[in-house]
């Protein structure tokens, strides 16, 4: 696994933040670099990582490892992009749910095949219906919800390898995708992982991303709060006060950290 990280810094331009190594670029070149991998058929995962997971892998050995031994790991979260060009990074966010689409569209022109992994029988059904209309050319070859479990991962293995998918797409939440992916990313050999969250939810319209101004003001994160307070308002105390707090230290110590392979 460890290689597979040298291989990231070796080919993608990154800036570490927190101790991570995050994407620096736009959603265009992190779309293009996603579709240049699936081609190569080198397999392995990414991860589209927001504040909650970076702060979350501070204290979760297993998670700050998926982070690290991932191919790519995308700034999910506008704070993390933030930071990044705090740091001189060129950095943009880079959203699962609108890197999935943009995948999808480049995807489509080079015959890429697609498996969707995660969120609920209706919420698939309902995404495959969307992504039909915008975007017929895209190649859909399988998609499968839970039930199934860490202990018996065969159901779903079995069920992706069938259809030999150059990428699959993985929404099972963090930080169970990103372990999930981690251990099981070899078994799928050349197909490439994703893990993008509530994505599905969003592309589906089961559930109503934030307004395009609130994305650019950074300011999603309070639309989804306001959506779902039970779920989220604990989280966002922790994990969004925890983040400012390392991001501010990470910043005083004012160490260069943008590095090009």
């Amino acid at each position: 696994m460890v290689a597979v990280a040298h291989e990231r810094r070796a080919t993608l331009e990154h800036c570490r933040v927190l101790g991570v190594d995050c994407f620096a670029g736009n959603l265009e070149a992190a779309a293009q670099a996603v579709v240049e991998r699936a081609l190569d058929r080198r397999g392995g995962y990414c991860c589209c990582c927001n504040v909650h997971v970076l702060t979350l892998a501070q204290h979760d050995t297993l998670l700050r490892d998926a982070l690290r031994d991932a191919w790519a790991v995308f700034p999910d979260g506008a704070p993390v992009a933030w930071l990044e060009r705090r740091r001189g990074a060129v950095a943009e966010r880079v959203a699962g749910p609108d890197l999935m689409p943009a995948v999808l569209a480049l995807g489509s022109d080079v015959g890429l095949r697609h498996f969707l992994l995660g969120s609920t029988s209706d919420v698939l059904d309902r995404l495959e219906d969307r992504l039909a209309l915008a975007l017929p050319d895209a190649q859909i070859v399988g998609a499968l919800s839970p039930p199934f479990t860490t202990e018996d991962p065969e159901i779903a293995l079995d069920a992706i390898s069938a259809t030999e998918p150059d990428i699959v797409w993985c929404a099972l939440g963090a930080p169970k995708q990103e372990l999930w992916m981690r251990r099981h990313a070899a078994e799928l050999a050349s197909g490439l992982m994703i893990g993008v969250g509530a994505a599905f939810d969003f592309l589906a319209g089961t559930k109503q991303r934030a307004p395009k101004w609130l994305q650019d003001h950074s300011l999603e994160w309070l639309h989804r709060l306001v959506s779902e307070p039970r779920r989220l308002s604990g989280r966002y105390i922790s994990t969004n006060s925890e983040f400012i707090v390392r991001a501010t230290i990470e910043l005083l110590r004012n160490r260069p950290a943008r590095r090009v392979g």
